[in-house]
């Protein structure tokens, strides 16, 4: 009777009956080594009995990441506004932060792609463009300025000290990057007031190297250059060109420069005087080979390519104090720059690098 009942209720649902069979079946079960007895199963393959098989469908991970990326840019966004709202000043600190690690980052992915770019191509790098050749140099240089805080950050919980010192001396630990736009002009003023210091005892230097110069003629047209630097006079390029073989051999090439000499020019190139003076030596002569490479690239392309804010690091970098010039005296100075430079061979870079004192000291610009 049961089995009628069964039978009859599968019917009842919308089942086919099952054929006629015995009324016992002997099935084996997985696990159980003696045959299990029941009766047999009538409505397994019928539609009374739903499947319990569903097939899921594939996970997209791209839009599990858009949408942890949209929630935690929201999150983001509302702890900014909570910052500017409560604690303002900390909210100005975090935010130039977070913008300068960000254009820190964007920097090293670009000098990466510039290597990988020198690799395959197999270039030099003074074959790179101007825009290449100036990034890879800064970036090294931004460097070199964190490492100091990469050193004192290895011991425990120096990271705090850190802090506090990046907050307490911005210009020496930090740079550009985090930097405010006051601090910008500011820092630069001081750097340049910095290596102004210096171009008096460079001058002083090159009035005593003068009577070593064998030619009578360049003594005195070099004595008459000294006089018109020192008494506020722009001199022109003409002026120190005429000096070009003085400053290829004894006593005024770089590896002849004496000590006292070498440490002035180090200061007016904003690098750090306190090395032995084989280093100084070496790394004034790479700092001016870079500096023409970057000249001659830079004559390639043309000042008129380059936009305000390069025009003036260009200027800055070359000695000329450009903070406060406006965009068309910068741009003369540099055109007159460029001229120099690329008439200048490579055995007359000690010229190229007291040139960064003489004609940047009494430029026109600078007095109006």
């Amino acid at each position: 009777m049961a089995l009628s009942r069964v039978y009859w209720r599968c019917v009842s649902l919308g089942g086919a009956a099952a054929p006629p069979g015995p009324l016992f079946s002997l099935r084996l079960q997985p696990g159980r080594r003696s045959p299990a007895w029941g009766p047999p199963r009538v409505c397994d393959l019928s539609p009374c009995r739903p499947s319990r098989l569903h097939l899921s469908p594939k996970v997209d991970l791209k839009s599990i990441v858009s949408s942890f990326v949209a929630k935690t840019k929201v999150v983001n966004e509302k702890y900014n506004r909570f910052l500017e709202r409560r604690f303002p000043r900390f909210y100005v600190l975090y935010s130039l932060f977070i913008k300068g690690f960000q254009m820190l980052l964007a920097d090293a992915k670009k000098a990466r792609r510039i290597k990988t770019f020198m690799t395959q191509k197999k270039l030099m790098f003074h074959q790179l463009s101007y825009r290449d050749m100036e990034h890879l140099r800064q970036f090294r240089r931004d460097v070199v300025k964190c490492l100091f805080l990469g050193i004192i950050s290895i011991p425990p919980f120096a990271n705090y000290l850190v802090f506090l010192l990046m907050y307490l001396y911005p210009r020496q630990l930090l740079i550009q990057h985090f930097w405010t736009s006051k601090q910008q002009l500011e820092f630069l003023d001081i750097y340049h007031s910095q290596r102004k210091k210096s171009h008096p005892e460079i001058l002083n230097c090159l009035e005593k190297a003068i009577p070593s110069i064998s030619n009578t003629a360049l003594q005195r047209h070099f004595t008459q250059l000294c006089a018109k630097v020192q008494n506020g006079t722009h001199p022109g390029i003409n002026d120190l060109l005429l000096l070009k073989s003085c400053f290829s051999v004894y006593p005024l090439d770089i590896a002849h420069l004496s000590i006292a000499h070498v440490k002035a020019l180090s200061r007016a190139m904003l690098l750090t005087p306190h090395l032995p003076s084989v280093l100084l030596r070496y790394r004034l002569n790479k700092h001016t080979t870079v500096l023409h490479q970057l000249d001659k690239a830079l004559k390639r392309l043309g000042t008129g390519q380059l936009t305000a804010q390069e025009v003036k690091s260009a200027c800055y970098l070359r000695g000329l104090n450009s903070t406060h010039l406006t965009e068309d005296w910068c741009r003369i100075w540099l055109e007159e720059w460029l001229q120099f430079s690329c008439s200048l061979k490579n055995a007359e870079m000690s010229l190229l690098l007291h040139a960064t004192v003489l004609l940047s000291t009494n430029h026109a610009g600078t007095r109006h």
